[in-house]
Formats: C-alpha cells, structure tokens, sequence
C-alpha cells in the first residue's frame, strides 16, 4: 500500500521534477559561464602586463602640478581642442555704420577628427559627445528626413558627393581620419555665429513669390519652394566647394545647417575642389615642392640641436603608435602632437605600456615622411586618404623612409633587448607641445614658407578676388564657402602675411573676407576676421595706415576696413615680387641659386 501511494505521488509530481532538474542544469550553465569569462579577463590582464593594451594613467587635464604646468595645460586644451561650448561670436561683421555689407567668402578647417596615424588604444578614447541640443536637432533632421536630396542620412544630389554619409560612421569611436560627432556639433556652433552675423545681412533667408525657374550649373535651380507656400527661396546666391573627404564635406554640410533655413540646405549642390590648397587650374609648381623640401630641412636640422626633444618624441611615439619609424629614424613630432590631441581633446588618460629601448644616433634625427599607400583603411571598413598627413608630411613634407609595416617591437618576443615600463607623463607633453609652437612660428614667418605659401594659394587667391569683384558689381553670389584643411588656410595666411599668436590652425577654425560698400559713394572696402579676430590691419596690403578704422556702430568697438582695390593691385601686379617672377609660370619654374642645393 505504502509502495502504491509513493508510486502515485511520483506521477503526479513528474512536471516538478522536470523543472527542478531543469533549474539545477541552467544554475551549472551559468556558472561556467561566469567562470569562462573570468578566464578571459584574465588573459586580458595578461596582455596588457605584456605591453599589447593600455593602463590607465591621470588624466591630461587633472587639476595637479605646478601653476605653471597648469597654465600650458590649459591654453593647450583651449587653442588646440576648439571645445564646442567655447566657439562664440567675435568681432564678426555684418553691420557697420555707415557701410552695408556685399558679401562673404568663408574658409574653415573641419571639425574634430580622429588621429591620421594608426594610435594604440584608441578605441578605449571616447570622442562623442552628448547633451548639446544643436547636435541633437541636426542628428534628428537628418533621420528623420527622405527627400531627393538625402535619404537614410546620405547626400543623395548627383555631382561628387553622392552616396557620402552626413554623419559619423559611429558616434563613439575615434576613427582613422574620420569626423567625429564632436566635431560635428563644433561645425554647427560656427554656423550659428555665421548666421547670426551674416543672414540677415546678406538677405540669406529672403523668400520671393512663385516665379518661372530657371536651370543654373550650381544649385540645380534658382528657387526652391514649399509645394504649400506662395514664396519661395533664391539659392543661387549661396556658392559652396569642399574637398573630397567625408571630414570636409560633413564639415560643411552641418556649418550650412546652422546658416540656411532647412528647406534651402536640401537645395544646395557642392562643388568639388581637387587640392587642399583650392589651387583650382594653378596646381602644377617645381618650385613649391622645392621650397617643401627645404623646409622639411630646416625642421629637421632644428630638431637635431634638440637631442632631449628627439627622445621625447621616440619615447611617446613607441607608446602611441602601432607603426613607428624603424630604428635609426626619427618619429615626426607633429605625427606624435596629432596623436596627442585625440587623448588631450577627448579627456582621456594618456597611455602607459612596455616598450623594448630603442635610443637612436644623434645624426639620426629626421622627420620620417609616410610614403607609399596614402590609403588605409579604418575599423569600420571605411577606405581613408590621409590628406592632412601626405599633404604636410607633418610639417616634414621631404622623401623619406617608407611606412614601417613590421609589428610593434614589443610583439616579437624573441627579442632580447631590455624592457621599460612606463607612462607617458604630462611633462614629456608640455616639453614636446612648447617645441612644436616654438619650431612652428619659425616655420610659419620664415621665408621659405611665406614663399611657399604665395605659390600654393595662387589659385585660391584669384578665385576670392574673382567673387569679390563680383560681389561688388552686383552678382546674385553673396556667401561662397570653402571647406578645407589646416594647410588651406596655412598657404592663404603665409602669402598675405597675417601675423598670429598660434602657427597651427585648430579644427573648426574660420577665416572670413567681408566686402563692403560705403553708404556716401561708390568706395568698396574688405575686412578679414580670423577665428572672431579682426586680422585686416595686419595683412601686408592693408597695414601701415591703409586701412580705414570704422566704429561698429551699436555693438561697440571699431573694425578695420581695407580698400578692395589693394588686394586686387596686389593679386595683378605685387603677388610675385618676392620671387623675381611676374607670373605664376615663371615663379614656379625658378631655380635656387646654389645648383642642385634641394
């Protein structure tokens, strides 16, 4: 009877034991689980004991050290990072007493980006950004948007950027030469200042009613309208070039939608420009690669007086990159600063790893140019083309070694060289960034490279001169806009001989020529404000007493305004007086005195 009952009892609970074993096998899964896992952390740990991952280490920006230190540190973090929040309105025009504006031509840098070299770690740096409500309403705009236009966030007009993404391929990471989503919002504060300054001014929101339209070559038609709106916008006044990047074209992609009403931004159409100098049909010149050159020799012979800078640079660079120089050749400083400044402008901790020594020769210390493949690909499978990199050789611009491809020495462990441990500290960083300014204001004010500069923004010159003109005879263009990199604006600086406290010129940054018409006569002036500074007395044409200085009427101060006719008579007749030439072809085709020197 007893036997019965257990047997009954069993049946009747079978579902529960079939749960309560099913428990225990999932309780014994997880556990394993957990425990497979610990065992990769720990093989982490491993590698990074080996050298192949980062420590973390203090941050760049912790509030410690020495006054001093602490003052370098944060002019760094403010002259070279362009924080967002820290873009604001300068002495930008658009409404002087007593003058009406005629037109704009912009030029900017794009925003932040990710390191031109391959940068261990750099997947550990966060390069978003969050919590700005301008960034918020363009990423919004563009999902939420399918037009001819865009689509999926893609520029989907015909022409050369068709197909580009308008965003960042990933809003965290800091990919190889990409924009980063910081840099974005950095693009849309400029293009808030812009239309602040300059909208109204220009007339840049100005509807018109419904007419006949008409096919122009750049924006595909002069008005675009709202299918529900009588009026309709003219947007054959707005002229827009960018160099082929992703970087440079969603660089101006989000400056414009903080100028132009969005209706109008859809209507645009880029140009395209073939050279980051915007050399347009003035490209071809021995002389400025010769000139190239021999700065690249002035850099190097500066950098050899300075053995302990040399290591510095080694030292960081065997700790930052995963492909530096082979051993004997000096590593750029300017490869190791661009490196730098995706830690430093990102608030990351700088990197700490075990290296083999490698202390090169005294004689060995020269700027290894990248040559070879100017094309790499990022994580995201994203084929790059290191402009700013191949462009300025990192201020080397000579022939160099080619590119290292070997793994990191700390990878072979076969090698018997010795080990050191260590982090890159905050003064290897300030010695190695007060040499770089240093060694940079000699490059950007000496000879070599103003001469440079008049040959490399020829091109660039004649065509803002050529819309000035037209400007000023009354032309439907009113804003032209160039998108482009540090060297575009470095070339145009150097020949027009601005003078500036900073040789580099940080993301985000903008230069713009103002045109103005006197109210009392027929005089046209034009006025240059660099990153919210009125530069116009200092430029060669415009200084010693031939500018104007005019009050701003009711937002205070006094602007300097030089006659157009200056920069004209200097693009005709002065422009090549430094180099015995009186054209382009023959300035270009000069040759040194000392035979064979280059």
């Amino acid at each position: 009877m007893l036997l019965k009952e257990i047997a009954r009892f069993s049946l009747q609970h079978r579902t529960l034991y079939c749960y309560l074993i099913l428990s225990i096998w999932i309780f014994l899964l997880i556990a394993g689980m957990y425990k497979y896992i610990g065992s990769i952390e720990n093989g982490n740990n491993l590698l990074n004991a080996k050298g192949f991952g980062y420590r973390k280490t203090e941050r760049f920006l912790a509030e410690e050290g020495d006054s001093t230190d602490r003052i370098r540190i944060k002019e760094i973090n403010q002259t070279d990072c362009t924080h967002p929040f820290a873009i604001v309105t300068g002495e930008e025009g658009g409404s002087l007493e007593g003058w009406t504006l005629q037109g704009v031509l912009l030029l900017i840098r794009h925003g932040d980006r990710g390191p031109m070299a391959h940068v261990r770690g750099i997947n550990e740096v966060d390069c978003g950004y969050e919590n700005d409500p301008t960034l918020a309403r363009y990423i919004n705009f563009l999902q939420n948007t399918t037009t001819g236009s865009t689509s999926g966030g893609h520029w989907m007009k015909t022409g050369p950027f068709h197909g580009f993404p308008l965003l960042p391929a990933a809003s965290k990471l800091c990919l190889l030469a990409q924009l980063t989503h910081k840099g974005i919002a950095q693009m849309l504060h400029v293009g808030d200042i812009v239309r602040q300054a300059y909208a109204n001014a220009l007339g840049l929101y100005t509807r018109v009613p419904i007419s006949t339209q008409r096919t122009t070559p750049f924006n595909g038609s002069d008005f675009i309208s709202n299918p529900t709106s009588s009026f309709q916008y003219v947007v054959d006044d707005v002229v827009i070039y960018s160099t082929r990047y992703r970087r440079t074209f969603q660089s101006a992609m989000a400056l414009l939608f903080g100028v132009l009403p969005p209706e109008k931004w859809l209507a645009m159409q880029i140009q395209e420009s073939h050279s980051l100098s915007y050399c347009f049909s003035d490209c071809a010149c021995p002389q400025a690669e010769k000139l190239k050159k021999q700065l690249a020799s002035e850099m190097n012979g500066h950098l050899s007086k300075h053995p302990a800078i040399g290591a510095i640079v080694q030292w960081i660079g065997a700790a930052l990159l995963q492909n530096p120089q082979a051993a004997g050749q000096q590593i750029n400083p300017l490869e190791i600063r661009d490196a730098l400044l995706a830690h430093i402008c990102h608030a990351a901790p700088l990197p700490c790893r075990k290296i083999h020594s490698n202390v090169p020769s005294a004689d060995s210390y020269r700027y290894g140019s990248k040559t070879g493949s100017s094309s790499t690909q990022d994580p995201l499978g994203l084929d790059v083309i290191n402009i700013d990199l191949d462009e300025a050789t990192l201020s080397g611009g000579g022939a160099g070694p080619p590119i290292n491809t070997e793994q990191p020495d700390d990878s072979d462990t076969t090698q018997q060289e010795p080990e050191i441990e260590g982090c890159v500290e905050k003064s290897h960083v300030l010695a190695l960034m007060s040499y770089i300014h240093w060694a940079g204001m000699k490059e950007l004010y000496s000879q070599s490279m103003r001469q440079q500069g008049l040959l490399r923004s020829y091109g660039l010159m004649r065509n803002i001169v050529a819309y000035m003109l037209r400007m000023i005879s009354g032309d439907r263009v009113k804003f032209v806009l160039y998108s482009g990199h540090d060297k575009t604006l470095e070339y145009l600086i150097a020949s027009l001989g601005v003078q500036l406290e900073n040789p580099f010129i940080p993301y985000a940054s903008r230069m713009v020529f103002e045109v103005y018409k006197s109210d009392k006569d027929t005089q046209y002036y034009f006025r240059l404000v660099y990153n919210g500074r009125d530069v116009t007395n200092t430029i060669d044409v415009c200084e010693s007493g031939k500018s104007l200085n005019v009050p701003r009427g009711i937002r205070g101060g006094r602007a300097h305004l030089c006659p157009i006719e200056n920069i004209i008579r200097f693009i005709h007749d002065d422009y090549f007086l430094s180099l015995n030439a009186t054209n382009y072809k023959d300035a270009c085709m000069a040759q040194t005195k000392q035979d064979g020197f280059f």
